[in-house]
């Protein structure tokens, strides 16, 4: 587990990391609880923070198991804690077994969210593994497999979500799909439609289903990415979406304003999730994932945790319409 690679000066690190974000922005009120420190005990290099390449040349079929990765992913399971700043909140994430998403069902239900969770059938074992985390954490789970391609599956999402959770009023529209062509001419409609539905209908649709169930103060988080601000030349379709969930989210946030709803997105950079081997990146440049960015390693789930807890909680009061990047420095909003 990430416990491999973690010592106990990261995982100081990255518990607390959404306390010193908050903190850092909104000021005393927002300070962690659970224990200080001075602040040069948990510094630490970013760039040798979590694994670096190469990597275990590795392919998985589609939708693909965190579990099987190697390194496998670090979503915050051993390092994130929470300080209540989600406290009663009731969160429905899309693609919340493995990856991102997973570190954002983890980060909220341990700042105290009952967490609904949407996947694919296939990826039943990760769901299960999450689900026991939320649970542990004191917090209700809700698991919902299913595919969001289907827009009468995406309704009844929304719908099942509201009735075990009892209401709604964090969406983080996440699951993606993804998948690396050298060439126009290999992309069919069939594989075109798989994205374009995944990535961009299934947004409208859940999000539509969600809206007359969030109350003012609510909050609606789409993961974009940098792709949409340097889109590669392999990921033609999956940048397009991406673009797109990135205008998505801008006009929705001033459809929105008026009802009291928040509406931002997070665009991550290279990010060590099942994506990735699953035919998001070709198999011969899996070794050396995340090696182009100026920290020369990809991100791990568990490092974006606190972006979606800062935009799911009213100390982001302000924000809307906003795209946070998470990318390494290598470039996005």
């Amino acid at each position: 587990m990430s416990e491999r690679f973690h010592d106990a000066s990261r995982r100081a690190v990255v518990g607390g990391l959404a306390g010193g974000l908050l903190a850092a922005i909104d000021g005393p009120a927002s300070a962690q609880s659970g224990g200080s420190g001075g602040a040069a005990s948990s510094l630490e290099n970013p760039q040798t923070a979590y694994p670096q390449p190469p990597f275990p040349r590795q392919q998985q079929e589609w939708p693909g198991l965190g579990r099987r990765m190697q390194p496998q992913p670090d979503t915050g399971e051993g390092s994130y804690r929470g300080s209540g700043r989600l406290q009663g909140r009731r969160a429905l994430v899309t693609g919340g077994d493995s990856g991102i998403g997973r570190a954002a069902v983890i980060a909220f239900a341990r700042e105290g969210a009952d967490v609904a969770i949407s996947y694919l059938p296939a990826e039943q074992p990760d769901a299960e593994d999450v689900a026991r985390i939320v649970r542990e954490a004191g917090r209700k789970a809700v698991l919902l497999p299913g595919d969001i391609r289907e827009e009468a599956f995406c309704d009844r999402l929304v719908s099942d979500a509201v009735r075990e959770l009892g209401g709604l009023d964090i969406l983080v529209n996440n699951a993606a799909r993804q998948h690396a062509l050298e060439s126009i001419t290999e992309l069919t409609t069939e594989l075109l439609d798989w994205t374009m539905k995944t990535n961009i209908y299934a947004m409208v649709w859940i999000t539509r289903a969600a809206v007359p169930h969030l109350p003012p103060g609510a909050a609606i988080i789409n993961t974009t990415s940098v792709v949409a601000y340097q889109p590669p030349e392999n990921l033609l379709d999956y940048a397009t979406t991406k673009g797109a969930i990135m205008v998505f989210t801008k006009a929705l946030a001033k459809q929105l304003a008026g009802k009291g709803i928040r509406v931002n997105g997070v665009a991550p950079g290279p990010i060590w999730t099942p994506l990735q081997v699953t035919g998001g990146q070709p198999p011969d440049r899996i070794p050396q994932f995340g090696a182009g960015t100026p920290l020369e390693r990809p991100g791990q789930p568990a490092e974006l945790a606190p972006l979606y807890v800062l935009l799911a909680s009213s100390e982001s009061s302000y924000s809307t319409g906003q795209i946070f990047g998470a990318v390494g420095g290598g470039g996005g909003p």
